[in-house]
């Protein structure tokens, strides 16, 4: 049961770089794209996040942690495609630096997100 439970934990990460790649976050310019992009390209991979819901979360990161139990590459694929969206740009730091406390916090340094917090 603990290996359909991990499995899916790392299903939906898997499903969000999907979505980060088909967006253009791996190629070398910066993509431009809307939060409505990100959630059709999330309907037609049938991921079942709320990105509304999850961004009206007072705690966004320890949200998608604690209820979802996104994976730490999840995690970074999330925060990016949310990081480089039309989000509003407080919202997107609040975001971002959630996200590197909880990393750091548990000594997983991620070059990906403090790459964006240097910009």
């Amino acid at each position: 049961m603990e290996d359909y439970i991990i499995r899916e934990i790392d299903r939906i990460g898997e499903l969000l770089l999907k979505v980060a790649r088909k967006m253009g976050l791996f190629l070398d310019d910066v993509p431009q794209y809307t939060i409505s992009d990100i959630k059709s390209e999330m309907e037609k991979l049938k991921l079942s996040l709320d990105i509304d819901a999850i961004l009206a979360e007072e705690a966004p990161i320890m949200y998608l942690v604690e209820k979802e139990k996104l994976s730490d590459n999840g995690l970074e694929a999330f925060v990016e495609l949310i990081y480089h969206s039309d989000l509003d740009e407080s919202k997107k730091t609040a975001v971002l630096n959630e996200a590197l406390n909880y990393l750091d916090g548990k000594g997983n340094y991620s070059f990906r997100l403090h790459s964006l917090s240097d910009n």
